[in-house]
Order: C-alpha cells, then structure tokens, then sequence
C-alpha cells in the first residue's frame, strides 16, 4: 500500500488492510474478528507470522482420505494396520512413501462409482503423507466446475461439457505459456527456415504456373483446343464425376511454328487445374542427352533438365511435365517415357544418385511435349513410332476444318492487349469484338446500341478504324502463316521455287498490331508491314531477296520489276537444283548436268514422237 505519511494516511492505510484482511479470511475460511482496523490489522499479521503454519486442504481429498479408511475397514482393522505398518517401515524413504500411498489411493480410485475425482489424488497423498502433524484447515471453496455448450472437437471436451479444476487448469495454463508456446514458436522458426532452404534448394517458384497478362482466352481457344487438350488431359489425369475412367494413359503432343502460344497456352491449363507446371527446355537438353542420369549430362545446363525431369516423376501427384521444342532432342531420349505413356504408367528414373522405378498408376500426373518440325532444326524432329502411337497430336499453327472463321478471328483477339485502343476490349464481352469486326467489314445491320458496353462516339470510331486496318494485317499476316507452312511442309526434291521462310504467327500479329494508330491511311498501313518483314527477312541472309519477293505476290503487290526478278529467281532456283542444288562437289555437280541432259532428251524425242504421229 506504500508508506503512509500522516495521520489520514494512516488511516487509509488501516481501513486497506483491514478491508484486506476481511476478504482473505473469508476465501480461506478462517474466522473473521470483529470489526476495528487495528484488531483486523493485528490478527493478519499474527496469522501470517506466528507459527504454526496453518495449511489449507481441499474437501475432495478429505472425502477421498475418509471414504479410503472406511474401505480398509477403520483404523482397527487388519487392512488399516497392515498399510500403516507398511508406510512407517520405509522410514525417511519418501520417494517410496509416495509411490506406496499412491498405488493404494490409486487402485481405490478404479473401485469408486465414480463420485470421487482424480483431480484430488496428489492432494491426498500429500495430506496422508504429512500425517496429523501440521494444522490444517478444510476449506469448502468450490474447485471444480463444469462448463457446457461446447462446440469443438477438442480431446479434453466430452460431448459439449468441459470439466474445469482451478488448481490444475492454472498449472496446465502455465506449462503452456511458459513451455510449449516457446516451443512451438521455435518449432515454427525452425520448420520455416528448413522449408525455405529447401525451397530454394529445389527451386520450387520455378515451377508455379505464371499466366502471361498479355494471354487473351480467345473463342479458338474456348471451341476447339481447350475441349481437345480437356479431352486428352482427362485420359491421363483421370476424369471426374459421370464420365470418370478407371485407365490413365496418352500423351499430348502440340506442334505449331513458332509464336503460337504452346507453351503459354499448357502454363494457363496447369494454372486453371492446379498442377505444378515443370516445363523442360528442349535445346538446353540437347541432342546428345540419351539417359536420365543427371550424372551423364554433358554440361551443367543439361544436368539440370535432367534433374527437372527427375523431379517431376519424383513429386509424382498433381503434376504437368511439360518437354518444350523436342525438335532439339535425341529421339533416344523420348523412348524412355513410352512405358509413361501408356497403361503401365510407370518410368524409369534417378533421383539423388538412386535408381527409381515411378508407378504413377491413379495418380493425376500428365505429359505435355511441344516441337516445331517446320524450322530448319525440324529436320531432326524424330518421334517414335511407339510414342507417336499413344500421343494426340495438335497443330496450333494449322486450320482445322470447318474452324476457319475462328482460327482467322484469333489473331484479332489475341492482338487485342497489344495495342492501346483495342485493349479494353480483351477484359469485356466477346459478343462486342464480334459485332465490331462485322462493323469493321462494313456491316451496316450493326448498331452502337447492340453493343453491351456503352462506348463514346470518338472511342467507337477509333476502335472501328483500328481493327479495319487491323482486318487488313490479318489477311497478310494469315495467308503468310498458309504459305509458311505450305513450303516447310514440301520436300527438298519436290521444291519449284525457293523456301519460303518468313513466318506468320500470333507474334508477328502482335508486333504489327503494336504499330497501328486510326489515322494510318492505306498506304501508311503497307509501309507497316513492309517495314516489319524487311527486319524479320534479314536473319534469312541470301534467302531475304527470294522471301520478299513471295511476300509481294501474296500480298499482290508485285510491281512489273519484282515480277520479272522473281521469275529469274524461280528459273535460277530450278537450274540450280537440276545440276545438283548448287552444292560445291564437282560429282554432285556433274551428276546433276547428266540428269539435265536425259531430261531435255527425253523432251526432244517426245517432241519428234508427237510430229511423226501427225
């Protein structure tokens, strides 16, 4: 109460003290003098001071003591004295003491009908112990209470009710806050940082789908290849609900030039279904890469495909192992996933220097390969025959029939976040880019008021003059993809004119789309796309010339001067390959001039043929 300092302090200080000691001798049951501060304040202190020492013990362990004796029969019996001569004969031994009072106290208890509590045994063996030496003082203070209305399924709540003992609820609390909270806290600490370390290790954000913001799910995507891949998806991952299959087998085989979305397009597909997206890089492998043992890379970029490829099977559940531009692969190394593949589902594999066989039987794990056979490198694009067999194989870059319209509106909506005035529209409703477009055509049935978004006459006319001009690139831009792979598609023999090279993919929509403004005129919009397949031929070295040319007869705008040089380019090209390809050998030279000659023979003695005929 602090150190009183005069007369009212003092008695203050008394009336405290007095009201204290008032309320502490009613909880611990001692009699409460009359009333006066100095007789209350003495009385406390006596108490407290003077010994004996008075100890306070609980009515439970008294009822339990009491009902104990009367079962051995009362102090007289032979049971009551056997078990007091058996505790006085271990003397100062309070260890056994303890044990013995225990075991007897404990044993009485598993007779009780149940009206005796656990909670009061300690207390029991401690007042048998102590015997009748020190004053004690029973106290009717209520211990124990019941708590109902309980909802959870915690072990120490029977049913909806939660027994609550004060003395042992404030010892339980304690050892929690004073040693299992630090403890768990320092579990926490410890099982984090070993989570992050070995999520560093094994470079886990390298394999979270990240969907490009740029990806546009367009109606292509949504009517052919998005119920195609589903399809082959739910074959290996195993489909749900009334359709479920018991077999989990294929594989899913794309194949498009480059800047189709293949890879973009499976990282969203993982993304939707929650799969761990482990995407291995073709050209980093190598063709020289023919086992799974990381330790028979031949450099560090490979081991670590390899490892990537381990990894996968290793994780084995819910899991899209992704093999990219497969072109740049050893056929050898693709044999290995053949058992993956079909029904046994199951893979060779090393993990962490070990030999493993992965059973991947029920389990949602699919492989996804890409490869681009129309490059130069796909001269080497070799699938075999027994994987080929069990894979569903899609051209991204290729019209399926009856799609045309779809195929040809994806560039359009793919193009749309590339540039500012059409980008809006990639987060709005489809069925608007859709009446746009025929606005765009000149479709007078159109009205503003179709639309579902309420556009501002200026914005309106810009978006019609954009994808006008935009309608314009399309037809360049798809008519080349046609052309593209046309040639790549054609053999070296069969060859009239020289390889055309310069692609036409959603990439290349893209970069033109970036360029386009409503005030481009027609001739403006030309020299866009002049400008961009002059920089895209001049990777093509002495194939730039011939490429462009093409590209201005697709486009029909080959002057008289081009189209002159292109017939002398075809005719070149011709005589070239007749007289070997215009290799640097002399025999492949002279081969091809012999075969030249028996041609035009051939050709002058049909022609003789025919004039004796007449």
């Amino acid at each position: 109460f602090g150190r009183p300092e005069g007369e009212d302090a003092a008695d203050r200080l008394g009336a405290q003290l007095a009201e204290a000691a008032e309320t502490f001798l009613r909880s611990a049951g001692l009699p409460v003098p009359p009333a006066g501060t100095a007789v209350a304040g003495e009385y406390l202190f006596e108490e407290l001071s003077s010994p004996p020492v008075r100890f306070v013990t609980g009515g439970g362990a008294r009822a339990l003591l009491d009902r104990f004796r009367r079962a051995l029969g009362g102090p007289q019996s032979r049971s009551s004295r056997e078990f007091d001569d058996d505790l006085r004969a271990l003397g100062d031994d309070l260890a056994g003491r303890h044990q013995l009072v225990e075991a007897w106290l404990t044993a009485f208890l598993a007779t009780d009908d149940g009206n005796l509590s656990g909670y009061d045994l300690p207390e029991a063996v401690a007042v048998e112990l102590c015997g009748a030496e020190p004053a004690r003082q029973d106290s009717t203070a209520t211990m124990t209470e019941t708590v109902g209305g309980l909802l959870g399924a915690h072990p120490r709540i029977d049913g909806s009710t939660l027994d609550v003992r004060l003395d042992e609820m404030l010892a339980r609390t304690r050892t929690f806050r004073t040693d299992l909270v630090p403890a768990y806290r320092d579990y926490q600490r410890r099982r984090n940082a070993l989570v992050d370390a070995e999520r560093d290790r094994l470079r886990l954000e390298e394999y979270r789908p990240k969907v490009m913001n740029a990806f546009v799910r367009n109606r292509l995507l949504d009517e052919v290849y998005l119920p195609l891949i589903g399809d082959n998806l739910a074959r290996q991952l195993g489909a749900t609900g009334d359709g479920k299959r018991v077999d989990q087998s294929g594989l899913l085989l794309l194949i498009s030039p480059p800047g189709y979305g293949k890879t973009t397009l499976m990282e969203y597909v993982a993304s939707r279904l929650g799969l761990v997206f482990v995407k291995v890089n073709g050209p980093a492998l190598g063709t020289k890469v023919t086992s799974l043992d990381p330790a028979e890379a031949p450099d560090a970029t490979a081991r670590q495909e390899v490892e990537k490829i381990s990894f996968a099977l290793e994780l084995g559940n819910n899991v899209l192992l992704y093999l990219d531009d497969i072109q740049h692969t050893n056929p050898e190394l693709l044999q290995k996933f053949i058992s993956l593949c079909d029904g046994q589902r199951r893979m060779e594999g090393v993990w962490e220097g070990r030999t493993r066989t992965y059973d991947l039987r029920g389990k949602r794990f699919a492989v996804c390969m890409a490869g681009n056979p129309y490059t130069e490198s796909g001269k080497r694009f070799r699938i075999p025959d027994m994987l080929a067999n069990r894979a569903d194989v899609w051209n991204l870059g290729d019209v399926l029939s009856g799609r045309e319209e779809a195929f040809a509106l994806s560039y359009i909506e793919n193009a749309l976040t590339a540039n500012p005035v059409l980008a809006p529209l990639s987060g709005r409703d489809r069925g608007d880019l859709e009446l746009l477009v025929r606005m765009a055509r000149g479709d007078d049935s159109v009205r503003a008021d179709q639309l579902s978004h309420p556009y501002q006459p200026v914005e309106l006319e810009q978006m019609v003059s954009v994808l006008r001009k935009m309608l314009r690139v399309q037809q360049v831009v798809l008519a080349n993809n046609q052309a593209y792979i046309a040639s790549a598609a054609q053999s070296d023999d069969a060859r009239t004119e020289p390889q055309f090279q310069l692609q036409g993919s959603y990439r290349n929509m893209n970069k033109l789309a970036e360029r386009i403004v409503p005030v481009l005129t027609d001739e403006e919009l030309e020299a866009v796309i002049d400008d961009h397949y002059l920089g895209e031929a001049q990777t093509l070295a002495a194939g730039a010339e011939a490429n462009l040319l093409k590209l201005a007869e697709l486009r029909g705008r080959l002057t008289p001067e081009q189209a002159a040089r292109w017939v002398e380019v075809k005719d070149a090209f011709q005589r070239s390959k007749a007289l070997g390809g215009g290799g640097d050998d002399p025999v492949d030279r002279a081969v091809g001039a012999l075969g030249l000659l028996a041609d035009r023979v051939s050709g002058v003695a049909a022609a003789i043929g025919r004039v004796s005929e007449r």
